[in-house]
């Protein structure tokens, strides 16, 4: 399923699009796909939010990122969290996997390839740095859970990659 097959109100979605990532500032809620629904009903925008993993600390953080962008426009607010189904990065955009990689986070392969690299049995991880797959696993976890550590043994570089979840 794909983050596109939300329900989002097209005047709402310019609001949408100033609320970033607390984990990753360059990604939106739309580029990270964690909008399931945004609608307005009687005067109140009334949101659907995904979390990236169940216990996510930044859901918190984006509800009242939400709640403060709306209240700029004059708008209240109803956030509610939604778990079924639940979140998967292919529900991250092409441009969100794009400005990912640009900001030095490797995005995330599919789940064969996920596991693989994350087992040390493949070198396709490519390094955000200078392109080269010659990578390996530094550890499982990188800067938060849904990251891990890698690190390029052609530019010796450590770097952030976003696993595959589903």
């Amino acid at each position: 399923m794909k983050a596109a097959l939300a329900h989002i109100e097209e005047h709402l979605i310019a609001t949408l699009e100033t609320v970033s990532d607390p984990e990753i500032p360059v990604l939106t809620v739309l580029d990270l796909g964690v909008i399931r629904e945004a609608t307005e009903k009687n005067g109140q925008i009334h949101i659907k939010l995904t979390p990236t993993y169940s216990g996510c600390p930044a859901m918190d953080v984006i509800g009242d990122d939400l709640e403060t962008a709306f209240a700029k426009i004059g708008m209240t607010t109803k956030v509610q969290l939604v778990l079924a189904p639940a979140w998967t990065t292919d529900w991250i955009s092409e441009g969100g996997k794009r400005k990912m990689e640009e900001y030095g986070i490797a995005s995330p392969l599919d789940e064969t390839g996920d596991k693989e690299v994350l087992l040390g049995n493949a070198k396709i991880v490519k390094c955000t740095n200078c392109g080269s797959r010659n990578t390996h696993l530094v550890s499982q976890f990188g800067s938060t859970a849904c990251k891990a550590l890698f690190k390029c043994d052609a530019c010796l570089e450590p770097f952030d990659y976003f696993k595959c979840l589903k």
